[in-house]
């Protein structure tokens, strides 16, 4: 149960005068936080939780002979006279004239109300008025006031002004309103705060640092290393680990098994493979097989760049829980890569003799009873599969290990409805492919001990990444004919054009034309919205060769793999972020062959896009490009708004806020282990934080305890 004392924040935005519901339904779809439960109201938290980007300063107030070229001013003058345009010339703006005893300057208003006007700038009366300066033929203009204010008024105006991100359809004004009346709803919250971290800190109050951003005295309350906004970041980063620590703490104390293996069928494995282990695989296999021998439960991540061999360590960390009598699961977030995986693994499993399955949300009818049946009895030693195996019909006769694979894409939710599954007691094996800055992953797997794969298989070359304007076109698509012509095959990935599939399929069925067109019967489309066996059948006949070029929206990104391809083209390359483009390099030079990624861009460049190309011309390195990424783009754009289970922070932002996370991630540790249940006078105030950042789930395994 949320604390009572939380109820006015977590009350419906239309408690506030102003807020009907119409306003609430826009601001309940721009305010409410990415990863919380989605709602068509906005509610006080959403209101008091939205920071300025910055502010507006009224302070400076010169006499109009002294104005400056532009900026944003406050004068004190009288209104002299009111020019209203000719009757029959309306698209003339409105003029109204102010005298402070030194020059004149006037007030510009187009599509204006006589009758407005006149009631708030009397002829004759002195005005207080605050907007930008602009100049028309040596003379002083201010087009539109932001403020027109008498005395009173003036003496109760802020001089210093938050300003907000807005969304269409919602104005500053209101917005601001709405926020200076929710700040009245805000309560007298208990301090969750460690008093000597606090007073080192100098930080204020919780309640203080939130009134302080939304109602600035100064400018410098407001920046990245204020003090008030590094207070508000470190609350949200400690509620965050806080969450992560208790499902980990929760996780691990369900008892865990032995899988201790006895290594034949791994002996088998190994000797089925076409290459040997690098020494990072070799690592990461034994930091996992110790894991799995011991009594207590593994929660593992492991990191690896694209192309390290990740699946590899995955098969063989899979084998050790069949040899010890167990069952495995390896779970993916799509089917297209369900499927290959499906394909890859059984061809090594055959000669060391397990049993693989899959189960995606395909199968139907006969065949899925069959397959759910072997898992059932435990006939089938792995099973594969895409979230379908969260499904409640899938029952699994003895689960000992799960891996799953790009994590990101599932939550924490969906972990402990898989730990649920098993009983509890199974070991979790989590593979990622998008390397993530070490502040991240501590927000996203702060309950995890992590293995990385920093080298690639031997005999692997380098891929020559090339950046081209799309003026070049035409050379691009010459050289991918003669490319082909050698027997090469290539991908071709179409730009996000925008956060629709439709639009950004448009764009790939056309140059999909264009492309078939110059190579008849060559060429090959795959997009999201097509339906699984066509898809199987472009990618089986790419795969084999029957097509030379495949071209493609961003759904190959994650884990396809053809030896074969040789040539990444990306167009509009500049849209994508650092890790995407990354991913998409990844899926070329993965066979013997000299590659290439051709990164196409539109001219002109913008700063951050041409920073972007350059480091993927510089480097081949995943955990680079991903630290590069964090700071071009800040963490809720780099891995992308939509990924479920991710948590996108208001106040906190991890480019600059790493060191608070580090003392955030030890804070939470070291209370838990002093406090398990959180019944001290801090312990009850650290409940409230959870609530108030809206991670109820660790509260729930709190009372599960």
């Amino acid at each position: 149960m949320r604390p009572p004392l939380l109820n006015p924040l977590f009350a419906g935005a239309t408690s506030i005068k102003g807020i009907g519901q119409k306003l609430d339904k826009l601001l309940a779809g721009f305010l409410r936080p990415a990863h919380g439960p989605s709602a068509d109201t906005a509610r006080i938290i959403d209101l008091l939780f939205h920071l300025p980007s910055g502010i507006v300063d009224r302070r400076f107030r010169p006499k109009i002979a002294e104005l400056p070229q532009e900026g944003v001013v406050t004068v004190e003058a009288i209104v002299a006279k009111h020019r209203p345009p000719p009757p029959f010339n309306k698209r003339l703006p409105y003029r109204v004239d102010l005298y402070d005893g030194t020059a004149m300057m006037t007030l510009v208003f187009f599509h204006a109300y006589a009758d407005s006007l006149k009631r708030m700038l009397p002829e004759g009366e002195t005005r207080f008025v605050s907007g930008k300066i602009e100049w028309f033929k040596d003379e002083a203009q201010m087009p539109h006031p932001d403020h027109i204010l008498t005395r009173d008024e003036f003496e109760r105006m802020p001089l210093i002004e938050p300003v907000y991100p807005l969304t269409e359809g919602l104005s500053a004004k209101v917005l601001a309103k709405a926020i200076r009346a929710a700040l009245d709803k805000l309560p007298e919250l208990p301090e969750w705060q460690d008093q000597a971290f606090l007073q080192r800190q100098k930080w204020l109050a919780f309640s203080a640092a939130l009134q302080a951003l939304h109602l600035p005295e100064t400018p410098a309350a407001m920046g990245p290393q204020s003090v008030p906004r590094r207070r508000l970041a470190y609350d949200e980063l400690l509620a965050n680990q806080l969450a992560l620590t208790l499902v980990r703490a929760n996780m691990k104390r369900a008892a865990g098994r032995r899988l201790p293996g006895t290594g034949d069928l791994r002996e088998k494995l190994i000797r089925a493979l076409p290459y040997s282990l690098t020494q990072a695989q070799n690592a990461a296999i034994g930091e996992i097989l110790k894991d799995m021998a011991s009594p207590d439960r593994m929660l593992r991540l492991l990191q690896g760049d694209v192309g390290a061999g990740k699946t590899v360590v995955a098969l063989l960390a899979l084998a050790a829980a069949i040899e010890s009598g167990a069952q495995g699961a390896l779970m993916v977030p799509t089917e297209i890569l369900a499927r290959q995986h499906y394909a890859t693994l059984s061809r090594l499993c055959e000669p060391a003799g397990i049993s693989v399955v899959l189960l995606t949300g395909r199968d139907k009818g006969r065949g899925r009873d069959e397959t759910l049946s072997r898992v059932k009895s435990g006939e089938a030693q792995l099973v594969i599969g895409t979230h379908a195996l969260f499904q409640e019909d899938v029952a699994f006769h003895d689960l000992g290990l799960v891996v799953i694979d790009e994590q990101h894409r599932f939550g924490v939710h969906q972990r402990l409805a898989l730990q649920a599954k098993a009983g509890g007691a199974t070991d979790l094996l989590v593979m990622t492919a998008t390397p993530i800055p070490r502040t991240l992953s501590l927000t996203v797997y702060g309950d995890m001990d992590v293995s990385k794969l920093t080298e690639k298989p031997a005999g692997r070359l380098p891929i020559d990444t090339r950046v081209i304007p799309m003026s070049r076109l035409d050379d691009v698509v010459g050289g991918l004919g003669r490319s082909m012509a050698q027997g090469n095959r290539a991908y071709w990935v179409c730009p996000l054009v925008e956060e629709s599939e439709v639009v950004d399929l448009a764009a790939a069925e056309d140059r999909f034309k264009q492309l078939d067109a110059l190579f008849k019967g060559q060429v090959g489309l795959v997009h999201g919205r097509m339906k699984g066996p066509d898809k199987d059948k472009v990618m089986a006949d790419f795969k084999s060769g029957v097509l030379s070029l495949l071209v493609s929206t961003t759904v190959i990104e994650v884990g396809v793999d053809v030896p074969e391809a040789t040539v990444m083209v990306i167009e509009n390359a500049e849209r994508f972020g650092l890790a995407q483009l990354h991913q998409l390099r990844g899926r070329v030079g993965r066979g013997s062959g000299k590659s290439s990624c051709l990164l196409l861009y539109q001219e002109p460049l913008g700063e951050t896009a041409k920073s972007r190309l350059s480091i993927m011309r510089e480097t081949e390195d995943g955990f680079r490009i991903a630290e590069e990424d964090l700071k071009l783009r800040g963490a809720g754009e780099m891995l992308g708004t939509r990924q479920s289970g991710l948590p996108l922070f208001r106040m906190a932002d991890l480019s600059v806020d790493g060191d608070l996370l580090a003392a955030a991630r030890d804070d939470a540790q070291l209370m838990l282990n002093r406090d398990p249940q959180l019944t001290s006078i801090r312990g009850e105030a650290l409940r409230v934080l959870l609530y108030l950042f809206e991670r109820d789930e660790a509260i729930r395994l709190l009372s599960a305890g």
